[in-house]
Parts: C-alpha cells; structure tokens; sequence
C-alpha cells in the first residue's frame, strides 16, 4: 500500500481526484507513491495531517453546510459533524509521536555506583 492508498482509506466517502491528494500528501511531507510505512509514527502522523487538510477545505465549502433530506430524515448536522471529526483529529495529532520523539527516552539513572 502506498502513501496515496492509506490517505484514501483514511478518508473514505471523500471524493477527490488523485492529483489533489498529492498535493495534500506533499504538503505533509509524504510522497503518494512511496510504500507506507505502517511502523514509522511520522508516517502516520502525516497521513492524520493530510486528512485534517481535507476536512478543513471540505468544511470551507458553503454549499455542503445545508440541510438535506434524505428517506424521511434530515441530515441537517453536516457542518457540525464535519467539525468534530476535525476536532478528533486533531486531538490525535496532537497526542501522536514522531519517530524522532519516540526514540528519545525519558530514562535516567536514579542509583549509580
């Protein structure tokens, strides 16, 4: 799987053309074509932040934050919706290491000879 294969599993139901997800994943340090690297937590991390890229410009779209109707129930909620996936995502962003910071350790040496 590559790079621009795990940003379109991470979002799912999200319809862009293969040359805007590029863009995303460059921007976030990410090359589409490279083999993801499911061990490195930067990989990750920037895969979340290209996601978070497209939720932003999708809630900049005015004319999704109408109400619509579908089968007799009313998807009126979008934009708040739309904002709490943002909200999730960047709580895990946040919450989520590099590899850089995973490798340094908070260890110290409390008895020494």
């Amino acid at each position: 799987m590559n790079n621009l294969q795990r940003l379109q599993l991470e979002t799912k139901g999200v319809k862009l053309e293969q040359d805007e997800l590029s863009i995303y994943l460059e921007e976030n340090e990410l090359e589409p074509f490279v083999e993801y690297n499911a061990k490195s937590a930067t990989s990750k991390r920037n895969i979340y932040r290209a996601a978070l890229n497209i939720l932003e410009s999708i809630a900049n779209d005015v004319s999704r934050m109408k109400s619509v109707k579908m089968d007799d129930t009313t998807v009126s909620d979008f934009s708040d919706s739309i904002q709490n996936r943002i909200d999730q995502l960047e709580r895990k962003i946040r919450t989520l290491k590099t590899d850089d910071q995973l490798a340094d350790t908070n260890f110290f040496m409390l008895f020494a000879d």
